[in-house]
């Protein structure tokens, strides 16, 4: 009888057990998988804004769906401004005003600019590691992990990659996200 209990043990068990070490051969471990992760969505969210930015004509950066809300032009000042404000939290290096870029910059090269200088801003912070992502800065007043700050930067990129989109739609452009991928080169 005990014989009998072993071979279903023996025949499950085993598939389930390659199973979990071929995916595990595949999978690199990674010494900082919290920073990759929030690195890996905030590039793409950033991504997406800076090509909705370059997409968008310069007639229209001062397109806004309605009175009370900002610009299209205005919206990317305040994310290239804001990436400088939250990263410099992260970093634990004075910050600019968060509306310093959307204030001052007015035209689609300037803001496309800006938006790239602050992702390559953004870069240095993301390029922390766990262990440094862990400490304590202050972040709206507040007492916040430096990955509580990363994680909000893509965050708040997506919540205005979202208005973006919008802003597009209503001028019967497809959004970055919604484009079909580039063909893959072909030998």
């Amino acid at each position: 009888m005990k014989r009998l209990l072993l071979i279903p043990l023996i025949v499950v068990g085993t598939p389930l057990f390659a199973q979990t070490s071929m995916a595990s051969a595949r999978v690199p471990i990674s010494a900082n998988p919290g920073v990759e992760s929030a690195r890996e969505l905030w590039g793409q969210l950033t991504g997406y804004v800076t090509k909705s930015a370059e997409q968008m004509p310069e007639n229209d950066y001062g397109f806004r769906p309605a009175a009370n809300v900002r610009s299209f032009g205005e919206m990317i000042g305040h994310v290239a401004g804001a990436q400088n404000m939250i990263c410099a939290a992260a970093l634990k290096e004075p910050a600019k005003s968060e509306d310093d870029i959307e204030k001052s910059v007015k035209t689609k090269a300037g803001l496309v600019a800006a938006l790239k200088t602050s992702t390559e801003y953004c870069a240095r912070a993301y390029a922390l590691t766990d262990a440094q992502s862990a400490g304590m800065t202050k972040l709206f007043g507040q007492d916040r992990t430096k990955m509580y700050a990363l994680m909000l930067n893509a965050t708040h990129n997506g919540e205005h990659y979202g208005n973006l989109v919008t802003y597009m739609r209503m001028k019967g452009m497809v959004p970055p996200s919604s484009q079909p991928a580039p063909a893959a080169p072909t030998r």
